[in-house]
């Protein structure tokens, strides 16, 4: 792949493309899918990516850097207006808009917020409808609402509309000749193979989040986060040692689990996942704190990656 990037008879063509879209429309999976690796935490429940994470796709016809935004969603605290702010302020210097439609639900207020900003960037976008596995019944009428506001603020952009599913995989290699069309010639921007520049204790501290949203679902996940403060690296393995913050003290006993086998079993999980992605034995130590504030406080928001 080397040698053939460097060639400088090849045009090579390299971009930023920011994923947008209201929460839940599976903007992670599709990163994940188009990188074939795992760069960004899935879940049922939505909002669950909090911080702005870059992919990088290099092949030897150039390299695509993904920002897979937080999914925009009603607010009613900082942590979730901080996330909103990070998913709208990421179409600034971005080459293509990706914008990511759940095909299989009718347009939710969220999907036309998006619609009525995009009508009016600059910035080319490609419309993706997702999810085509569960079926695209509401295809055209994402079709028509980009139409009809198009037509309402008379603007005459038009969007590139392209339909796949980033659970399969149907239709995602469509969708990179799309976007490699899409970007400007240009050197690249990252090393050919760094996959991510996402920092190693935040992604550690997503993972851990994952695996607590898969046993939790939605009895708790937006009153839940993690900080990972140390990583140990030694040749025999890593130890990441960091906290796990709930609201209420009665949300400790459901994070604990049953003296305390459900956080064994995330840091396992978790523990196990980590070895995979890092190539070494990573073992986890954390402790379940109580701060009615976490989600409030500007400081704490900081230090766990959600604030500029």
């Amino acid at each position: 792949m080397q040698s053939e990037i460097g060639n400088p008879q090849s045009e090579i063509r390299c971009g930023i493309i920011a994923i947008v879209g209201r929460a839940n429309v599976g903007k992670s999976t599709l990163l994940n899918r188009i990188l074939d690796e795992k760069v960004s935490i899935v879940s049922p429940v939505a909002q669950t990516t909090r911080n702005l994470i870059r992919g990088i796709l290099t092949e030897p016809r150039g390299q695509l850097v993904f920002l897979d935004t937080p999914g925009v969603h009603k607010a009613a605290y900082d942590l979730g207006r901080l996330m909103n702010q990070i998913a709208r302020t990421s179409i600034e210097g971005a080459d293509v808009v990706l914008l990511v439609l759940d095909a299989s639900h009718p347009p939710y207020e969220e999907d036309e917020g998006w619609v009525r900003r995009l009508v009016h960037e600059e910035t080319p976008c490609v419309a993706l409808l997702n999810k085509s596995d569960a079926g695209a019944k509401y295809a055209q009428a994402y079709r028509d609402l980009w139409a009809n506001t198009a037509r309402e603020k008379s603007a005459t952009k038009s969007a590139t509309w392209l339909t796949a599913s980033g659970l399969t995989g149907q239709g995602v290699s469509e969708l990179a000749d799309e976007l490699f069309r899409a970007v400007p010639v240009s050197p690249l921007l990252f090393p050919d193979n760094i996959l991510t520049d996402y920092p190693r204790k935040l992604n550690i501290a997503d993972i851990v989040r994952e695996k607590f949203f898969a046993v939790l679902r939605d009895e708790l996940p937006h009153a839940l986060a993690v900080e990972i403060e140390t990583i140990d690296e030694k040749e025999s393995g890593w130890t990441a040692t960091g906290t796990v913050f709930v609201q209420k003290n009665s949300q400790k006993g459901i994070v604990l689990g049953n003296k305390g086998r459900l956080l064994k079993s995330v840091r396992e999980a978790a523990g196990k996942e980590l070895s995979e992605m890092y190539g070494h034995p990573v073992s986890l130590e954390l402790w379940v704190k109580a701060d009615k504030n976490w989600s409030k406080n500007f400081w704490t928001l900081k230090r766990l990656g959600y604030a500029p």
